[in-house]
């Protein structure tokens, strides 16, 4: 089955590639069940645009609940090792679940999301920050001194309105929704994703 690409920024990556990405994504997580170890792709059997170093996230979802989410945010190795890092990651190691069984695998719907550099808005106050928002396109970092969190653009489905995307962001920080600091930062990003629906997968181990 082919998979279904998403309306997340423009595409960078044509139909084979992404076929090749989510391909990746799934051997990861099938090759997990079966060894219980990571699998690292050898790089010399994919075509340079999937060797650029990209940082990326992979989302797992069951009966359309989430099952697992895990990525990067900067990009520091090729982007299928990436990709099947955080597959493998998503299955097995997302601490808000537990492993993926076998039985669970046929059900998966694989997101995998690539990310763009991101970079730093400029701002003196909430209103202002708001206002550069860009509701269905930009993810979002934001940091305090030790917090940290991010949303995907995905994210504003959930949360349409710039004020309760911040502010569910500021949470996920680990901050009060209402914070308000001059050392927060936040950095924009745009992804561009598509997914593989259930069923699609080779057998599970």
């Amino acid at each position: 089955m082919a998979p279904m690409a998403s309306t997340e920024s423009s595409g960078n990556y044509g139909a084979e590639e992404r076929a090749i990405i989510l391909d990746v994504a799934a051997e990861a997580i099938a090759q997990g069940l079966e060894q219980r170890s990571p699998w690292v792709p050898d790089t010399s059997d994919y075509a340079e645009t999937l060797r650029q170093p990209r940082a990326s996230f992979v989302t797992l979802e069951m009966d359309a609940d989430l099952r697992g989410c895990i990525g990067a945010l900067e990009a520091y190795r090729p982007l299928v090792q990436d990709v099947a890092h955080n597959a493998f990651a998503a299955a097995f190691q997302d601490p808000r679940f537990p492993p993926l069984s076998s039985a669970e695998y046929p059900r998966l719907t694989i997101k995998v999301s690539v990310l763009t550099a991101p970079e730093p808005l400029a701002f003196a106050s909430e209103a202002e920050l708001l206002q550069q928002l860009r509701p269905g396109a930009d993810g979002l970092i934001l940091k305090d001194a030790r917090h940290r969190g991010t949303f995907l653009p995905a994210v504003w489905e959930q949360l349409p309105d710039p004020i309760d995307f911040l502010a569910h962001l500021k949470r996920k920080a680990g901050l009060p929704m209402d914070y308000w600091s001059n050392d927060l930062e936040v950095l924009r990003y745009t992804t561009e994703s598509f997914a593989r629906p259930p069923h699609s997968q080779r057998a599970a181990p």
